[in-house]
C-alpha cells in the first residue's frame, strides 16, 4: 500500500472532481460506504455538503473516516 497520497476521482453534483487520498484512506472510505449500503459518491457529497468551506475537500473525507472508526472503538 502506498503512504503518499493518490488523486481519486469523485462525482459531486454531476461535476467530476479528484481528490489526493492515501490507499489505507480511500479503502476504508470505500468500506465505509460499503457498510452504509450508500455509493462512495453520495457519501462524498454528504461529507462536502457538511465541511467548512475552509477545510479541503480530501482532509473532511480523512477527517470523517477517523471519526467514524473512533466512534465504532468507544461508542
Amino acid at each position: 500500500m502506498s503512504a503518499r497520497p493518490v488523486k481519486r476521482s469523485l462525482t459531486l453534483k454531476g461535476h467530476r472532481t479528484s481528490v489526493s487520498l492515501e490507499d489505507d484512506f480511500w479503502h476504508a472510505f470505500r468500506e465505509i460506504s460499503e457498510i452504509k449500503s450508500i455509493p462512495i459518491n453520495a457519501l462524498a457529497a454528504e461529507i462536502d455538503a457538511k465541511r467548512d468551506l475552509e477545510t479541503g475537500l480530501a482532509t473532511a473525507i480523512r477527517l470523517y473516516v477517523l471519526a467514524y472508526y473512533k466512534n465504532r472503538a468507544h461508542p
